[in-house]
């Protein structure tokens, strides 16, 4: 179901640009063999310098919304255990059930919430209005793609195996996709990341809802502007942002990517993710794979592994059906042991976090927002 855009492509203006810097390069040399002074070299350098800058985009600022694993509009709906390491914000809707198990803050319809949907809809209107640096065409199945801004005027599919995000070895290279409307992944597919990538620089902005498959590994912030559905056992390595619509889960593990520059867009750094967000990542897989007679695809960048694949396992015995018991139960017993030590951790950064918060709390409180504010967001 390739759209047909070679998987290693570059667009038109990539290609001129790395001509006219081989050009440049050239001359160079050529003054260097004819024993020019160093000026000459010293612009010549400056112009190669600017060219790179130019080439590659800045990662989306998130502001407050940054510290959020879910951020949702009119409501939060959660099936089964899922875990989120970061916080939980819903605004202006007030309805949050199936009890997620939240290791940051919760924040329904407060000030905190309002300030972030806000921040929540300046980043979205920052990606969406990015130039293009070419076609993600139609379905992401198999390509790989280098850093810049990628276009789908109407919906995007993931329908399956992996796609992979090549950074090529720069750590902040920045990576968005640019969704007309919808966002859909198969069941069991992955996106990965090599050479450097890091999901703090991916950002999916997605013009209408995101649907995220049964047991899809994911990477990156999600913004869409309606509606955000991560099915049974899906994990995400990033955020589901939603402006307006719900956010809907079911058995998910979301663990935070947080950068230095994922509040303010600038910065880069290196990503920073917990133990205990990695050993709850892996406890979820386990238990995924335990689970069901398809073992899930597992995205390199988080498991550590390369993704093969599908595996098809022969109808259970009673032999089999007891040792899948078994490791269900091991799984079990190891995803708890993670939630309790991501608790301890967590309830450390939250205390944090909430006495940065009090004083904004407390100045807003005073003064309660105008029915104008609400009326401020838009999809």
């Amino acid at each position: 179901m390739n759209s047909g855009v070679p998987t290693h492509g570059s667009p038109t203006g990539a290609l001129l640009a790395a001509s006219s810097r081989a050009r440049i390069s050239a001359a160079a040399k050529t003054l260097l063999k004819s024993g020019a002074g160093l000026l000459p070299l010293l612009l010549i350098a400056s112009m190669l310098l600017a060219g790179s800058a130019s080439a590659a985009p800045a990662s989306v600022g998130l502001g407050t919304a940054a510290s959020f694993s879910v951020l949702a509009g009119s409501t939060v709906t959660n099936t089964g255990p899922t875990t989120m390491f970061g916080d939980l914000g819903l605004s202006p809707g007030s309805s949050v059930t199936g009890a997620p198990h939240v290791l940051g803050v919760s924040h329904v319809d407060d000030a905190v919430a309002i300030e972030a949907k806000n921040s929540l809809t300046t980043a979205y209107n920052d990606a969406a209005s990015r130039p293009t640096s070419g076609s993600a065409g139609t379905d992401l199945s198999g390509q790989t793609f280098t850093p810049g801004v990628r276009t789908a005027s109407s919906s995007l599919l993931l329908a399956s195996g992996s796609v992979t995000l090549d950074a090529q070895g720069d750590p902040n290279a920045v990576f968005v996709f640019q969704i007309g409307t919808t966002l859909t992944t198969g069941s069991n597919t992955s996106v990965s990341l090599i050479n450097g990538a890091q999901a703090c620089n991916v950002f999916w902005q997605v013009g209408s809802s995101a649907t995220l498959g049964t047991g899809t590994r994911f990477v990156g912030t999600v913004m869409a502007a309606a509606t955000i559905t991560a099915n049974t056992a899906a994990t995400i390595h990033g955020r589901l942002l939603a402006q307006t619509g719900a956010v809907n889960l079911d058995t998910n593990t979301i663990t935070t990517s947080n950068c230095a520059s994922s509040s303010s867009g600038e910065g880069g750094g290196s990503e920073a993710t917990t133990p205990e967000e990695s050993a709850a990542l892996a406890a979820a897989i386990a238990t995924a794979a335990a689970g069901t007679p398809t073992a899930a695809v597992v995205p390199a960048a988080i498991a550590g592994t390369t993704p093969t694949g599908t595996t098809t396992t022969a109808p259970p015995t009673a032999t089999s059906q007891a040792t899948a018991a078994s490791k269900r139960a091991a799984a079990r017993r190891a995803a708890a042991r993670a939630r309790a030590a991501a608790r301890r951790t967590a309830a450390r950064r939250a205390a944090a976090r909430r006495r940065h918060r009090a004083a904004i709390t407390h100045r807003t409180q005073a003064r309660p927002a105008s029915p104008s504010t609400r009326g401020s967001f838009t999809g």
